[in-house]
């Protein structure tokens, strides 16, 4: 391994592709080696020794060997012994004793021309304590006789002048510059949302940051909510090709969050002054060593690091029914995450006779409800099935789990509730599934969504703590693993102040966490308090935004009230132009934030053991009797037009859903903060200001 310590970014850059050229062109076959450039603060850690002073300068090296001079090739050769074995410390030594005859220029003059006196004194004077100063003319030493050969070494050779002119992307060795840095302050593993807000706050807090992210997939940072979304419901296929979709409001997006002209080269990245954010892609971190902060690749490359994140997501899970099935079987089945599920899919759905999507939740039964749309004007057969009672049973209460399943299938799929697949197999170019029910169905592609899998495979290899219980990297409630390892979005097991241990596995969590994690990768030393929230739309015109712990199994108290034209999805992206609802709800909290607006809770009673809080019964029939219009825990025959419901444990709000109601998360944010008990849920329920709209 070679190490480059203590030199500024251009010349360790410069110098590292020296080195490379070197070995390349003596047709030094190395296995395994890889070429670190260090900041002189990392050597520092790393070392754990005084600062390292700048080396001499390169240009003047190469000046001194290309000249031809017996002497200058030796010190050629002694810097780069220096280099490799001694560091910075003796690399400086080096420069003292052998550069003092070098010029601005880069010419050298013979040592016989410079007073011995003199040459002592500046051999054994520290250079801390020597101020550099402008030399002026009457100050500037008597011009020397050139010698004979003067002219030879009066001036750089081509070659020199042509490396220290340039730029790059014109340097005659940037074509041997490693493609994959060896040094990053900010190292990033994994490309998703969670990555994407944190080199965000990075470069917010670190205006010269320079940010490396690493991701196993071979597309820049992208948003995957559109995938189930929005890009199902466009009638123009070359937008899709080009994974462009129409908000609900009709305007185009791309599903990338920034142009590949944002990004730099990763072998660039050094070069960057103002800093820059790079993007290696189709590798995988394998492991971290935290001690000496490296992270090895799978091509075995690795990375020197000072601060790293852990942004490495979730893989899709799959059922055993499908893991022991056959190849054909296999070949057939979609484990639906990203842009490769997606077009895979997209594909199928246009030749297709019929697919059956296996999972109740919200992937599944926005992915239902998207293909139910596309097969209106197909022969394309959805069937839907799931063992819960109802879609998203996990979430919603029964009876509204069980609007939501009308509607789905109202969406033009045939849903099987309380259903699922003992068996698969392959016959005639189908798969056929043996269900709990006796019946057997066959279609020709699956779709599996059940949830997802944390990627926590780093952990054993790097040393880090994984949850037993919910599973990810355990954290801390500042999302720090260890000192200069932290981990945001679905692979983070994190502490909570307010509501404990968690992990969530929702887009704006990601950007939540990830932005917390990038603040203090910065030095910000924030714990997570601000809840992140989610949402589901099945189709333009219903839809939900959830934040906190909702659990169906917990009691709920619901409110609801007559819907308006303005309560759907489709009419807020029309107000806000923001499909990404986590944005439309921040930007509504600042507005609350810059208005001076109180989202307070109404002051109540809390309970005592003297006065003990009411059960769920008692406070849904306090809520039934303040409003006649408000309907509490109503029957599944009713047309849920928007509410909100609560979401209790031991009486206190721990969860919110607000049905078909926006942009009033900061409320429900600021609720399940405070941790109060309530008595009275009916007047909770009027801070969301249901009625608002109404004529």
């Amino acid at each position: 391994m070679f190490r480059i310590a203590g030199a500024g970014s251009v010349t360790a850059a410069r110098l590292s592709a020296a080195c490379c050229r070197a070995v390349t062109s003596k047709q030094f076959q190395v296995h395994g080696a890889s070429l670190h450039v260090l900041s002189s603060e990392t050597s520092r850690k790393t070392r754990n020794g005084p600062a390292h002073r700048t080396p001499p300068s390169w240009q003047s090296v190469r000046a001194m060997a290309s000249a031809g001079e017996s002497q200058s090739k030796i010190n050629y050769l002694f810097y780069g012994l220096a280099v490799l074995f001694g560091g910075g410390g003796i690399v400086y030594w080096w420069s003292r004793k052998y550069m003092r005859e070098t010029s601005k220029d880069g010419s050298t003059s013979k040592k016989a021309a410079a007073p011995a006196a003199a040459a002592s004194k500046e051999a054994t004077e520290p250079v801390a304590e020597t101020p550099v100063t402008a030399t002026t003319k009457s100050e500037a030493p008597p011009a020397q006789p050139a010698a004979a050969e003067a002219p030879a070494e009066a001036a750089p050779d081509a070659e020199s002048k042509k490396l220290l002119d340039a730029t790059p992307q014109s340097y005659p060795d940037y074509e041997v510059m490693p493609e994959i840095p060896g040094h990053a302050k900010y190292l990033l593993i994994g490309g998703g949302t969670a990555s994407f807000a944190a080199f965000r706050a990075i470069r917010a807090s670190d205006a010269k940051a320079q940010v490396l992210v690493v991701t196993e997939e071979e597309e820049l940072p992208y948003m995957r909510p559109p995938l189930s979304k929005e890009l199902w419901y466009s009638d123009e296929p070359k937008l899709v090709e080009k994974m462009k979709f129409k908000q609900w409001n009709g305007k185009e997006r791309s599903v990338y969050y920034n142009p590949p002209s944002f990004y730099v080269e990763p072998k660039e990245l050094a070069y960057q002054e103002n800093g820059g954010v790079a993007v290696v892609k189709g590798r995988k971190v394998m492991k971290l060593d935290p001690q000496k902060q490296v992270a090895v690749l799978d091509n075995g490359w690795e990375i020197f690091y000072d601060k790293v994140l852990i942004a490495t997501g979730g893989r899709p899970r799959n059922i055993p029914v499908f893991e022991r099935a056959s190849q054909e079987v296999k070949d057939r089945v979609t484990l639906f995450r990203g842009i490769k599920d997606f077009k895979r899919l997209d594909e199928v759905s246009k030749n297709a006779s019929s697919i059956v999507v296996v999972g109740g939740g919200f992937l599944g039964s926005e992915l239902t409800c998207a293909l139910g749309k596309r097969s209106r004007d197909s022969s394309l057969k959805v069937i839907q099935m799931f063992p819960e009672a109802g879609n998203m049973g996990k979430v919603l209460p029964e009876y509204l789990s069980q609007w939501t399943t009308a509607k789905v299938r109202g969406e033009g799929a045939t849903v099987k509730p309380e259903t699922f697949v003992k068996r698969a197999r392959y016959s005639d170019g189908k798969v056929i599934l043996k269900l709990n029910t006796g019946e057997e169905i066959s279609t020709d592609h699956v779709v599996v969504a059940v949830g997802l899998e944390p990627n926590t495979e780093l952990a054993k290899e790097s040393g880090l703590e994984v949850d037993d219980t919910y599973g990810g990297f355990r954290v801390n409630a500042e999302l720090e693993a260890r000192s200069d390892i932290w981990v945001a979005g679905d692979a983070s097991s994190f502490y909570d102040i307010k509501l404990g241990r968690r992990r969530v596995e929702h887009h704006d969590h990601a950007v939540v966490s990830g932005r917390l994690a990038g603040e203090n990768m910065t030095g910000a030393k924030k714990p997570y308090w601000h809840q992140s929230m989610f949402w589901s739309d099945l189709g333009p015109d219903v839809g939900y935004e959830a934040i906190g712990i909702v659990d169906s199994s917990l009691p709920t108290v619901a409110v609801f009230a007559k819907a308006t034209e303005k309560d759907t999805p489709r009419a807020v992206v029309e107000e806000t132009g923001e499909s990404l609802r986590s944005v439309t709800e921040t930007e509504a909290e600042g507005v609350v934030a810059e208005s001076g607006e109180t989202t307070a809770t109404p002051e109540v009673e809390s309970a005592t053991d003297e006065a003990p809080a009411p059960d769920v019964e008692a406070a849904a029939k306090l809520v039934a009797e303040v409003e006649a219009e408000n309907r509490v825990a109503p029957t599944p025959k009713e047309d849920y037009g928007k509410g909100v419901i609560f979401y209790l444990r031991d009486d206190v709000i721990v969860g919110v859903v607000l049905w078909n109601l926006f942009n009033r998360m900061p409320i429900a944010r600021k609720i399940i903060k405070e941790g109060k008990q309530h008595q009275d849920l009916a007047e909770v329920a009027k801070l969301f200001d249901l009625h608002a709209d109404e004529d």
